[in-house]
């Protein structure tokens, strides 16, 4: 299980869990703001028993080009929803779950583990390329080409994204039915005490979470 303490991730996580899935975690620790993400994924993979949580370091503040890893590229506020709906944001980071999955598939092929979870979504995900169903089947494809476990094995390396095509707010209904216990998440750019409640991930779990008709237990300088 990919899992980065936000909203998606967990109720993946918590997804993975009713299926009886026996969990292992990774989380990354890739030179991003804050590490308040990290202390979330903690909690939550606690929480739900995972045998395991892996947080790995790679360091992708050499590259820059995002403003989750440049000091010198802000974070962006209060975009409106066209806004946030047209081209790729400056949160992008490049390369990253294109990263993520191949340090999570050599994991997967050391546990013996064929499933592989992740939370993305493509409905509410501000534009980010590797998102997107298209992009996880060549991933797949090219994972079960590319190890022992898919070639000499005679293993299937299966990708699985339950929530890529669920907006915020049926994502939000799920966790919750779910018991997601959506106080140990954070889906916050910035790293204060307080979720800055202006990002574009905030936005968007806000919306989720007043279109599912609920509130967000989170505390928010802005809502």
């Amino acid at each position: 299980m990919l899992l980065s303490g936000g909203l998606d991730s967990s109720t993946t996580l918590a997804l993975a869990a009713e299926q009886g899935y026996t969990l292992y975690a990774i989380s990354f620790r890739y030179g991003q703001r804050h590490a308040r993400e990290l202390a979330a994924a903690r909690q939550l993979a606690a929480r739900y028993g995972a045998r395991d949580h892996k947080i790995v370091d790679i360091d992708l503040r050499p590259f820059g080009g995002s403003a989750l890893t440049a000091d010198e590229i802000a974070v962006p506020h209060d975009r409106s929803a066209d806004e946030m709906g047209e081209g790729i944001p400056v949160t992008y980071v490049p390369g990253r779950n294109l990263i993520f999955l191949s340090l999570a598939t050599a994991y997967a092929e050391v546990i013996d583990a064929d499933d592989i979870f992740l939370g993305v979504n493509v409905l509410d995900s501000s534009g980010y390329p590797d998102c997107r169903p298209e992009f996880l089947e060549a991933f797949a494809r090219t994972a079960n080409l590319a190890t022992k476990a898919g070639t000499q094995d005679g293993r299937t390396l299966h990708f699985r994204a339950p929530l890529i095509q669920m907006t915020k707010a049926q994502i939000v209904q799920e966790g919750t039915r779910l018991g997601v216990p959506w106080e140990l998440t954070w889906s916050c750019y910035e790293g204060g005490e307080r979720a800055c409640g202006q990002c574009d991930s905030c936005q968007l779990r806000l919306k989720g979470f007043a279109e599912a008709g609920l509130t967000d237990p989170l505390p928010y300088e802005t809502a």
